[in-house]
């Protein structure tokens, strides 16, 4: 449990850093603003994956050991 709660937590971290950061510096470029911009949509963004993969990961784990199976 311990460990699945830590994986949630850095998967998140380093999964919505990266992904914010490259849509906002697609979307809006460079400007003034963009580390204010790029911090709040990665909290926002962190706030929701965190759950999402503590809870859907599991599930998504059982399928992929399904789909092996039935290989």
């Amino acid at each position: 449990m311990k460990q699945r709660i830590i994986t949630a937590f850095l998967m998140g971290f380093i999964t919505t850093g990266i992904i914010s950061f490259t849509l906002i510096s697609i979307n809006i470029g460079y400007k003034e603003n963009f580390l204010g911009i790029w911090l709040k949509s990665w909290c926002m963004a962190y706030m929701i994956i965190v759950p999402v993969i503590f809870f859907i990961g599991p599930k998504v784990q059982q399928f992929v050991s399904y789909l092996i199976k039935k290989e």
